[in-house]
């Protein structure tokens, strides 16, 4: 996983990873004990934190788009949309970000 860190693409699987981890902890643990638990704690812990990895990942994202020349109309939305859906980044990282860096890698080569 380590490798990814050397490419703005890798970086942004990464962030699209966590950002969908912390969506998942919010929805399903965080937001139910705060509303059937009465314990809001996990809500102001988590919460912060998604909406810091939902930022990162629109920034990661637009660097990408920059680095990589996507086109808007064919790559970029489908990426910016996919972080607004609920685990959605889950999505684009198997059928678009996967295959636009195997793409890259092999233009390396």
């Amino acid at each position: 996983m380590l490798h990814l860190l050397k490419t703005p693409i890798g970086r942004l699987r990464i962030l699209g990873f966590f950002e969908g981890i912390s969506l998942i902890l919010l929805v399903f643990i965080a937001v139910p004990l705060k509303y059937w638990g009465g314990e809001p704690v996990l809500v102001r812990v988590i919460g912060p934190i998604h909406g810091l990895l939902f930022t990162l990942f629109v920034l990661a994202t637009l660097s990408a788009a920059v680095t990589y020349s996507w086109k808007f109309s064919e790559t970029s939305w489908k990426v910016l949309l996919a972080c607004v859906i609920p685990f959605g980044t889950f999505y684009i990282d198997k059928y678009i970000l996967a295959r636009e860096q195997s793409v890259w890698d092999n233009r390396k080569d």
